[in-house]
């Protein structure tokens, strides 16, 4: 299993989010993985380990949307985190045309 996963779930329509493309980056900017969701909206990306640091996981939400013929306010979605430790970190939204919400998962 990758050391970062996610999960996108299209709150609105009450389904996975499949098709949404995903860039992980260091806090420089620095890519360092590149991936697609899943048809059920999941996604591994990334090294076994990251190292300590900030991260952050840009989500295109904006073409998924506009693949649906749905007006949306966030043409992307950014979550920037934080590594402390060797744990598995899973970085998951809920996602709907005019608003997102994210947790820490397990």
């Amino acid at each position: 299993m990758p050391h970062l996963t996610t999960h996108v779930l299209d709150a609105a329509r009450g389904v996975p989010a499949p098709g949404i493309a995903l860039t992980l980056t260091t806090s420089d900017g620095v890519p360092i993985a590149t991936g697609t969701t899943d048809d059920d909206g999941r996604a591994g990306l990334g090294p076994d380990v990251l190292a300590a640091g900030d991260y952050s996981l840009r989500f295109d939400t904006g073409a998924y949307f506009a693949a649906q013929g749905t007006d949306a306010f966030y043409p992307f979605v950014t979550v920037t985190f934080t590594v402390t430790d060797d744990r598995h970190h899973h970085v998951p939204i809920l996602l709907s045309p005019f608003a997102y919400s994210t947790y820490r998962g397990s």
